[in-house]
């Protein structure tokens, strides 16, 4: 399966936010490019405005662009807002939810604990990060690695569960209680324009 391997830090200096929660990707100074003046670059068109929106939504999910237009592909037939349904489906991926519980620090962290099958979906084995999990679904983990998703939870003092994940520190035992709206991901980005950079 294809993925990418090269260093993480230069993706968000590329779309120029974060992409993931730990302090190399956050620091001021890693989102400068490197040299003695920097890189400045050109003001971006309309074009690329809304490249850089779908980058920045790509990377922060780990998904490639054929399984990103798969989501678009998705999202665009069911009903509702577009751009809400999309980020919808990416923020319920498994990888993600263990992500936003803190059990991985980072969403690349987080895939391959799901690939390694040490995640057990309503007690079945799954090993694909992109699946899809749905309200009543409850996720816990294997003993071999609850001491490592501790130490995890426990580099991460100052995160927030989201509200639509009930959450036992205890048991490391996560259910979803709802499905996640606009408001409650916490990654500034315009879905609208990611739209737009398909039509």
């Amino acid at each position: 399966m294809a993925r990418y391997t090269g260093p993480k830090v230069k993706l968000s200096r590329r779309v120029g936010v974060p992409i993931a929660d730990n302090p190399k990707h956050t620091s001021k100074r890693q989102l400068v490019f490197p040299g003695m003046h920097g890189f400045r670059g050109r003001r971006l068109r309309d074009y690329g405005v809304r490249l850089n929106e779908k980058q920045k939504v790509r990377y922060h999910y780990a998904v490639l662009e054929r399984q990103f237009r798969r989501y678009i592909a998705g999202a665009t037939a069911s009903k509702g807002n577009t751009g809400e349904v999309l980020l919808r489906d990416l923020e319920c991926r498994l990888d993600n939810v263990l992500r936003r519980c803190g059990l991985a620090r980072t969403i690349w962290a987080a895939r391959q604990m799901v690939a390694h099958g040490h995640v057990k979906v309503n007690g079945r084995k799954t090993d694909r990060p992109s699946y899809g999990v749905a309200v009543g679904d409850t996720i816990t983990l294997k003993e071999k690695v609850q001491k490592l998703a501790r130490e995890n939870r426990e580099s991460m003092a100052g995160l927030e569960v989201p509200q639509w994940i009930d959450f036992n520190p205890s048991e490391l035992t996560a259910k979803i209680v709802a499905l996640p709206t606009s408001d409650q991901i916490p990654f500034d980005v315009n879905p609208n324009l990611i739209i737009e950079f398909y039509r």
